[in-house]
C-alpha cells in the first residue's frame, strides 16, 4: 500500500457535484454499474442500441436512452451520441464500463472537454498505461521486468517483418488500444505474421475504434496473474490482492479466481506493493489492473495494464467484501481511499468465476440466436450471478458472446470450486448453444483441482474435447 493520509484535522475534500451517472456500455457491466450507482444514491442513465432494446437492466436505470443501430460504430462507439445523451439527461459523469471506449484516451478527453467527469483515469494516464506499447516502455523505465516486444507497427510489410525478426518467434500480435483478448493472434513464422497483423488490425478497429497493433514475445505455458489496483486523486494507490486468470482460450479468459493458488504469498504481495509504488509515481488515479505473466520458473514479467474495470472484478469483491465499482465512482468524486477502504483489506476465503457464453461447444465460436430458455441459478450469500440478458432476448453477432458470469465463494478453494460446479449444472439455456459443458470439464479437470493450469491448458482441453465428440 502506498497512501498519503490527510494530516490531523484536515477534512476530506467535498464530493464533486455528481448526482447522475451515464453508463456508456451494455449487458452485464451496464447492469453492474447501474446497481453500484443506485447503491450510492445516484441517478443512473442507461444507453442502448437497437439490438439491446429489450435488455432487463434498462428498467433498473432511472432513464434509458436509445443511441442507434446494433453495430457498435453506430451506437456504443459513437462518442458524440454518448456525450449528447449525458448532456440531455443531466448526467455529470460517464462510466465507460469495460471494452468499447473504456480505454480510449480520446473519449476520456472528449468527456472532460464537455465539462463532464470521466469515471476512470485521466486521458494522459490512459495514453501512458492503457495504450499497451507506451505502458511497456513506462514500466521498463520504472524498473518493472518487461518481456521483448515492438513499438506500434508501421504499415509497410517489410518493416513489420523486420520488427518481428528483432522480437523473435513465436510472436503475438496485439491491439494497442484494447483488451479482453480481442485481436490477439499468434504467429510462428513470417508466413503467418502478415495475415495475423491484418486480422488483428481489422478486429481492433471494429472493437476499439483504433487499428494500431504491436508485437510481443509469445511466452509458452505461463500463468496469467493480475493485480487489482486502485488510485485516488490525492496521490494514494492501494492494491486489493491478485487474481489468477490462466484458464483462457484464444487469449480470452474463461475461468478466473482469487487469490491465486500455489504461489508464494509473501512474494506475490511484495510485488503488489512494488506496483503500488510504481503507479503512485505515475499519479495513477482510478481503478486499474496490472497483468503479469508468471513463467515456469516462477519469474514475473509485466504484460499490460488495463486502465478500467475488469470483467472478473467480482472474484476480488467476493474475497475482500469490497464494492470496487462504488469505489471507482467515489474516487472520481474526489474522495480519498482512506475514507473509502478499510485500513487493512483482508482476504476472506476463495472465489472462482466462470464466464457463460453463447458459443458452439464443438467449434467454440459464437452461437447467435434467440434465448428461448435462459435460466440461471438464484443468487445466494456465496453465489453471485451477473447478466444483461433475459429469456426471449436475442444474442446478436454484433457484440461479444458473454451471457452471464457465475461467481462462487467458499471458505476454501475446493469449497468454491464445488459450489461453482453445482451452480453451472443448474444453468439452462435453449435456442442458442453455450459453453457450459466446457466450463464444467475445465472445473473438474485434475489440473484445475490441483491449481496447476497455465494459459494454454484450456485450449488443449478444448481440442481434446473436440476430438472425443
Amino acid at each position: 500500500m502506498r497512501e498519503a493520509r490527510p494530516e490531523k484535522g484536515q477534512d476530506s475534500p467535498a464530493m464533486s457535484g455528481i448526482d447522475t451517472v451515464l453508463v456508456a456500455n451494455r449487458s452485464a457491466v451496464a447492469a453492474r454499474v447501474i446497481r453500484a450507482a443506485k447503491g450510492l444514491g445516484l441517478r443512473a442513465v442507461a444507453v442502448y442500441s437497437e439490438a439491446d432494446a429489450g435488455a432487463p437492466y434498462l428498467a433498473q436505470a432511472d432513464i434509458a436512452v436509445p443511441i442507434g443501430g446494433a453495430p457498435p460504430r453506430e451506437s456504443y462507439l459513437d462518442q458524440e451520441k454518448l456525450v449528447t445523451a449525458a448532456r440531455d439527461t443531466g448526467a455529470q459523469a460517464i462510466h465507460p464500463g469495460y471494452g468499447f471506449l473504456s480505454e480510449n484516451a480520446g473519449f476520456a478527453r472528449r468527456v472532460s472537454e464537455a465539462g463532464l467527469t470521466f469515471i476512470g483515469p485521466g486521458a494522459a494516464l490512459i495514453e501512458a498505461m492503457g495504450e499497451k506499447t507506451r505502458a511497456r516502455e513506462t514500466m521498463a523505465k520504472l524498473g518493472v521486468p518487461v518481456g521483448a516486444g515492438s513499438g506500434l507497427l508501421p504499415a509497410n510489410d517489410a518493416d513489420v517483418k523486420e520488427a518481428a525478426r528483432r522480437v523473435g518467434y513465436p510472436i503475438l500480435v496485439k491491439p494497442a488500444a484494447g483488451g479482453g483478448g480481442i485481436g490477439m493472434l499468434a504467429a510462428r513464422n513470417e508466413a503467418e505474421l502478415l495475415k495475423a497483423v491484418e486480422r488483428s488490425r481489422s478486429m481492433a478497429a471494429r472493437s476499439f475504434g483504433d487499428a494500431q497493433v504491436y508485437l510481443e514475445t509469445l511466452v509458452e505455458e505461463p500463468r496469467h496473474i493480475e493485480f487489482q489496483m486502485i488510485g485516488d486523486r490525492h496521490g494514494n494507490v492501494r492494491h486489493t490482492f491478485e487474481r489468477d486468470c490462466s484458464l483462457q482460450r484464444r487469449h480470452q479468459k474463461v475461468i478466473e479466481e482469487a487469490p491465486a493458488p500455489n504461489v508464494d504469498r509473501a512474494e506475490v504481495e511484495a510485488l503488489a506493493e512494488e506496483l503500488c509504488a510504481v503507479l503512485a509515481k505515475l499519479g495513477y488515479d482510478s481503478i486499474g489492473t496490472v497483468e503479469c505473466l508468471m513463467a515456469r520458473d516462477g519469474r514475473f514479467c509485466f504484460l499490460e495494464m488495463n486502465t478500467r474495470l475488469q470483467v472478473e472484478h467480482a472474484v476480488t469483491e467476493m474475497v475482500t467484501d469490497l464494492d470496487l465499482v462504488q469505489t471507482q465512482i467515489r474516487v472520481a468524486q474526489g474522495q480519498r481511499l482512506a475514507d473509502i477502504l478499510p485500513r487493512r483489506v483482508a482476504l476472506q476465503g476463495h472465489a472462482i468465476e466462470a464466464r457463460v457464453c453463447a458459443e458452439d461447444p464443438k467449434t467454440h465460436f459464437p452461437s447467435p440466436g434467440k434465448l428461448e430458455r435462459f435460466r440461471l441459478p438464484e443468487e445466494a450469500r456465496d453465489l453471485r450471478v451477473e447478466t444483461g440478458y433475459r429469456e426471449g432476448m436475442s444474442v446478436t453477432p454484433f457484440y461479444d458472446s458473454l451471457l452471464a458470469k457465475v461467481i462462487a465463494r467458499g471458505a476454501t478453494r475446493e469449497e468454491a470450486r464445488l459450489r461453482l460446479i453445482a451452480a453451472l449444472r443448474g444453468v439452462e439455456i435453449g435456442g442458442t448453444k453455450s459453453n457450459v459443458p466446457f466450463l464444467l470439464r475445465l472445473a473438474e479437470a485434475p489440473e484445475f483441482v490441483n491449481g496447476r493450469v497455465h494459459t494454454s491448458f484450456a485450449t488443449a482441453a478444448q481440442q481434446c474435447g473436440a476430438s472425443q465428440s
